[in-house]
């Protein structure tokens, strides 16, 4: 009696137990469970009619709407595969994945309604232009062929390693990859948020990640499992996310370390009167301690660290408290919390390794790669062999992470390989001169990384974003460094800039910072 392992599975069930329930805020626009279900069944059904069938790819361009989170349930329970893609990218970015995924409906809202349009003779195989919002000729408008379609769509038989999606990494000097994400891989990855935090269905879930990015890290369908609330946001501003959590009564969020950043160093007037006790999930780069101290000590918020990549469905480890952390101060805490932690249950098995994969020491000093196998990882890339037999060799996806392993199993990451500075054969993490970096008062934001040096090789080179009106000097910033860090790891150079050049997922673009100065607006 085997049934398929899928998100839609979990849908089912919030069909039957929470109809009259809130599922949805969207500005002015509020939906229950049933109304949201409804509109999902009927956009399903206008998709078949305009002849979209099993396995046909279906692509969102857009902020985080009522319409683009309908497409995680619309589009598969046809059998179809949802591409969502970064709205922050380039029209040609936009060609380039519409043509490789092989998208038949591209559906966009009113922002991106442009920059489609002059890419149209270049993306041929696009069959279907629907306007999720806003009108224009050449598109078909959303609500009125959803209001048009029949309240029910026809079934299919979807089995649990069918694709669910086809999400694109954020390419830096490549194309980006199609990573082939199964029903089975996100059903587990949501089982594993339930399993590890505490939502339930008194949850209101505020929408600033945005959901293009891996499936909203599956809170797409987290929070409809549990018959918790979607409240969208359009725009991660830190005055729209305090004044949303203040009217909505937000219990939990997610957001990358940069947003956690704009929170932490938002006007002092929205932190203070900012509500106590939302949970914030947060991952895509290893956090700062001294980020996640302030956030927990001055907001009362409680940070939840967890790692992982778009190629694992995406989350695989989270920093798991323990009951010996709570007698520790709120530094160690904190520090304890940046490490990216443990596995999730039954999602992978992650171990960290040498160069012949044998597993590192368990001392928080020998670095290694993450590898990672199971439930969650990807099917492969599409359409690309050769990419998905380097990343999956032997057995194992390899992430490209560079990590420690502390005597208690938590896992830390020092670097992604490629930024491990080398200087005079000493390995040097550029995450730990930045989280030093981080506690300086004055410091907003700072990114380190290697250049070239005739004696040593390569040496650290920091670059700092200041706070508002806050004013130091690089011989400051030195001696800081020199009472925190051994001194072979202290910068030799520091550069003020006004902004840190980054993707569009809000990584930071540190082969910008090596290569030049071009792209960089210093101060």
């Amino acid at each position: 009696m085997e049934t398929p392992l899928s998100p839609l599975d979990f849908a089912r069930r919030a069909r039957r137990l929470y109809p009259d329930r809130e599922a949805l805020v969207d500005g002015t626009q509020r939906f229950t469970y049933r109304e949201f279900f409804t509109r999902c069944d009927q956009w399903s059904a206008a998709l078949q009619s305009l002849g979209i069938r099993q396995g046909d790819r279906v692509a969102v361009i857009s902020p985080n709407t009522h319409s683009h989170l309908e497409a995680y349930y619309a589009v598969p329970q046809i059998g179809a595969v949802t591409v969502p893609i970064n709205f922050r990218l380039t029209s040609d970015d936009f060609a380039y994945i519409l043509n490789h995924s092989g998208a038949r409906v591209v559906c966009a809202h009113a922002d991106y309604l442009d920059a489609v349009d002059r890419i149209r003779p270049q993306i041929p195989g696009v069959e279907h232009f629907i306007a999720l919002e806003g009108s224009k000729v050449g598109w078909l408008d959303y609500e009125s062929t959803l209001a048009s379609a029949p309240a029910s769509f026809e079934p299919v038989t979807i089995n649990e390693s069918d694709m669910i999606s086809l999400n694109y990494t954020s390419g830096t000097t490549a194309n980006p990859k199609g990573v082939m994400v199964t029903h089975r891989n996100t059903a587990l990855n949501i089982m594993g948020h339930l399993m590890h935090t505490r939502i339930t269905s008194a949850d209101r879930y505020l929408w600033v990640l945005p959901m293009f990015h891996a499936n909203g890290w599956c809170f797409t369908w987290t929070i409809t499992a549990v018959g918790g609330k979607h409240v969208c946001l359009r725009k991660a501003d830190p005055h729209a996310i305090f004044e949303t959590i203040a009217r909505e009564g937000i219990t939990l969020l997610c957001a990358a370390p940069t947003i956690l950043i704009s929170i932490a160093n938002a006007p002092e007037e929205l932190r203070r009167n900012a509500p106590r006790g939302v949970r914030v999930f947060t991952a895509g780069a290893p956090p700062a301690a001294a980020t996640i101290e302030r956030i927990e000590g001055e907001l009362g918020w409680e940070i939840i660290h967890v790692y992982g990549l778009t190629e694992v469905s995406p989350i695989v480890t989270i920093s798991e408290p323990r009951p010996e952390h709570a007698v520790l101060d709120a530094s160690s805490r904190a520090r304890i919390k940046a490490r990216q932690g443990v596995e999730y249950l039954g999602n992978a098995e992650v171990r960290v390794v040498d160069d012949n994969d044998n597993e590192v020491a368990r001392d928080g000093a020998t670095l290694g790669e993450i590898i990672i196998r199971g439930n969650a990882v990807m099917a492969g890339y599409y359409n690309d062999p050769e990419a998905t037999a380097k990343a999956l060799r032997g057995g194992w996806f390899r992430s490209g992470d560079a990590a420690v392993v502390h005597d208690d199993g938590y896992i830390e990451i020092r670097d992604r390989w490629k930024d491990v500075i080398i200087s005079g054969g000493e390995n040097i993490s550029s995450i730990e001169i930045e989280g030093t970096l981080l506690r300086h008062p004055a410091i907003q934001e700072a990114a380190v990384v290697g250049l070239p040096h005739e004696k040593w090789g390569e040496t650290p080179q920091a670059f700092i974003v200041l706070k508002p009106g806050a004013s130091t000097t690089a011989d400051e910033l030195r001696q800081f460094c020199r009472d925190h860090l051994a001194h072979f790891k202290v910068p030799h150079g520091f550069e003020f800039i006004t902004e840190l050049p980054k993707t569009a997922t809000g990584k930071i673009q540190k082969y910008v910072l090596r290569g030049g100065r071009a792209n960089i607006s210093t101060q």
